[in-house]
């Protein structure tokens, strides 16, 4: 399909820097075309104040604004959780929400008989794999516009220059110009002064983090939390019943405050390169902390090598954007199955940046101070021995032929 029969072009809006230049750019690009804007609600926030109004003036037709938060939890943090899944210690807050936006912006797109579907991603990210993989599942037959790939745009300076021509309204400046990306899971910073591995991220500085504080900043005395699960999902907090989404909001609020969840890291894209950049996830980085201790004595010892193990594939294949693929569902059906037994409560002591294990209780617990305890047990000792006898015994084997091979050599 050549660019004169587009009529009609499904957009994934934020209203940020990149997509706020796109609608005008598509109307340029593609004469007469219709642009449909679809905001997919991932839980950012006061980010969506005004974007109706925002988009409507710099050229869309309308804007659909989705709330997507419970099935972001439900059916992506959570599982990725379970898995203990993390990229280089990012704790995927990206990754994990691409798919679900992509696939909203698909069936918006098919039901509106869009021609095309665009996304802001640049072709130096992820995103646009996350997208586009997502995209090819749900509507393979659609054309997908990548205004990065095409236009003659260069940086984000030429992008606030292409706003500030087209009368599109901005939130940003050159000097607060971090490309960031937010959701109720994680915010990301990159660019900048981030570019030069050597400075040091402003922590300190007002306005910098958005989700809580430097831990310089946080309180001099510790806040304790507590959490329950059940088969891996959080379900309690501070004893407290509540949804997974609004443990996670609480969650953030109690990190945030006492410095918790940042991440200064350069990561290996997917594209090639490598990329430094600064993430905020408070509550994310709890949970992962508090479900993982729970693990410790819900789990034998093969069930959670293995899944350690498949973890860090598991986050590849987040990472990568390859979540509806089969080895992907794969790996969320064995997690489910390593966590029928993980069903119990763990405390933490948050301070100072610090999460500190303050206690872990489960009537699955495996874990037997009869046989672990220094004093008297039924714990036969003697039995270690045959153990070490057999259990040794490539060793030993090993260890006599070549002796026997080096006594002939030195005949």
């Amino acid at each position: 399909m050549d660019g004169n029969n587009i009529k009609k072009i499904a957009l994934a809006y934020s209203g940020g820097l990149d997509t706020s230049i796109i609608i005008p750019w598509l109307k340029e690009t593609y004469p007469g075309c219709e642009v449909i804007a679809v905001c997919g609600d991932v839980g950012q926030g006061s980010e969506n104040e005004g974007l109706e109004e925002k988009a409507l003036k710099t050229g869309a037709s309308k804007l659909y604004i989705e709330d997507l938060t419970d099935e972001f939890v439900d059916d992506f943090i959570i599982p990725t959780m379970k898995a203990g899944a993390a990229y280089e210690d990012y704790l995927l807050g990206t990754s994990m929400a691409r798919p679900v936006i992509a696939k909203r912006l698909a069936e918006i797109a098919i039901a509106e008989g869009c021609d095309a579907i665009a996304h802001g991603c640049t072709g130096k990210g992820n995103d646009q794999v996350r997208f586009e993989l997502t995209l090819k599942h749900f509507a393979p037959d659609m054309k997908v516009i990548a205004p990065w790939r095409i236009w003659n745009i260069k940086s984000r300076e030429e992008e606030i220059e292409y706003a500030e021509a087209h009368n599109v309204p901005l939130k940003i400046n050159r000097e607060t110009n971090y490309s960031k990306d937010k959701n109720m899971w994680h915010l990301s910073h990159e660019g900048l002064d981030l570019e030069d591995t050597g400075n040091e991220p402003q922590y300190e500085k007002q306005g910098f983090l958005e989700m809580g504080v430097s831990p310089i900043d946080a309180p001099d005395k510790p806040t304790y939390v507590e959490l329950e699960f059940v088969e891996g999902v959080p379900v309690a907090i501070d004893g407290e019943k509540m949804s997974a989404k609004d443990i996670i909001f609480k969650l953030n609020k109690l990190g945030g405050e006492n410095g918790i969840g940042l991440l200064d890291i350069v990561e290996n894209r997917l594209v090639g390169m490598k990329c430094r950049g600064v993430y905020e996830t408070p509550g994310g980085e709890i949970l992962y902390k508090a479900h993982s201790y729970l693990e410790t004595i819900c789990l034998d010892k093969l069930t959670m090598h293995k899944k350690q193990e498949l973890a860090i594939t598991f986050a590849e294949l987040v990472y990568d954007g390859q979540w509806y693929t089969p080895l992907r569902e794969a790996l969320s059906a064995f997690v489910d199955k390593t966590q029928e037994r993980v069903t119990g409560k763990v405390r933490l002591k948050l301070y100072k940046g610090n999460i500190i294990k303050a206690g872990v209780w489960s009537d699955w617990s495996l874990y037997s101070d009869e046989l672990a305890t220094f004093g008297e047990s039924d714990y036969d000792q003697k039995d270690s021995a045959g153990f070490i006898n057999l259990f040794g015994l490539p060793i030993t084997v090993q260890a006599k032929v070549d002796a026997k091979n080096a006594a002939k050599s030195d005949k």
